[in-house]
């Protein structure tokens, strides 16, 4: 039986930029999916590692090429010579109001969309990927809680993982979204913080950063999450940059954590 009943891959004649998009249909979104894809442009490249971005609130699987031109940034270091060659797999969140928090509920689980579909479905279609062992997670301000609390949940997924303006924790949505506080409602709360996602993990996990930008809504946001984890001693980067809650930001940025993830090989 195949992994998902339907796929829908875009024609290789309208692609551009090495963008492509596939479409699956997953018991976990009760219905359809979107991933853009950035494959680098190479012959004989096989078994290349997976970076999933995950996007914002309001946000879709365009968001990140079209927002901040990531797969641009990722050809431009890698004829640099600075990265090796890495797939971009950008999804979208599942498009539940203005954003899901990639937490399973209202009997949908955009967790395991993240975690499991998008991973198979960037291995079962794209050739470059099909024997990838490697897979990286980040994501921006609703996707940085994403990509932390992921990145921590699951080291048997992910390498390393990196948030960029991150919420870091359930309650800061409110800040974003018209959806009630209580549709998002985990009944573990270790999911609804990133602090203690971590901590329920510490020791499985490898490398993971966080940037935010010093005129970030949630600057004192990241640099309690810092703090704490200091005194957890929890090894991590911190960085924090001139910057606002901005595309232009995470256009600029996004190539710390692709340099961050580069330096795990």
């Amino acid at each position: 039986m195949d992994r998902f009943r339907t796929v829908k891959i875009s024609d290789p004649r309208f692609e551009s930029n090495n963008l492509r998009f596939i479409t699956i249909k997953t018991p976990n979104l009760k219905g359809r999916g979107n991933i853009c894809l950035f494959v680098p442009p190479g012959h004989k490249l096989e078994n290349l590692p997976i970076v999933i971005l995950l996007h914002g609130v309001y946000g879709s699987a365009l968001s990140w090429s079209h927002g901040a031109g990531a797969h641009l940034t990722v050809q431009r270091l890698i004829d640099e010579g600075k990265i090796k060659p890495m797939i971009l797999a950008m999804p979208s969140d599942g498009l539940w109001g203005d954003g899901s928090a990639y937490l399973p509920h209202n009997d949908y689980n955009f967790e395991k969309w993240i975690v499991e579909d998008v991973i198979d479905a960037v291995r079962l279609n794209i050739p470059e990927a099909k024997n990838a062992t490697i897979n990286f997670i980040a994501g921006l301000s609703m996707g940085g809680f994403g990509a932390l609390r992921l990145g921590a949940k699951f080291p048997d997924k992910f390498q390393a993982f990196s948030g960029l303006s991150a919420i870091t924790s359930l309650s800061q949505m409110k800040l974003f979204v018209e959806e009630p506080m209580s549709e998002y409602r985990q009944s573990d709360k270790t999911d609804e913080d990133v602090l203690l996602t971590i901590l329920a993990n510490k020791g499985k996990f490898s490398s993971f950063r966080f940037d935010c930008g010093r005129d970030d809504l949630l600057i004192e946001y990241n640099r309690h999450l810092h703090q704490q984890l200091l005194a957890a001693d929890i090894p991590h980067i911190y960085e924090e940059y001139e910057g606002q809650h901005e595309w232009s930001y995470w256009e600029e940025h996004l190539s710390d954590t692709l340099l961050f993830f580069n330096r795990q090989f």
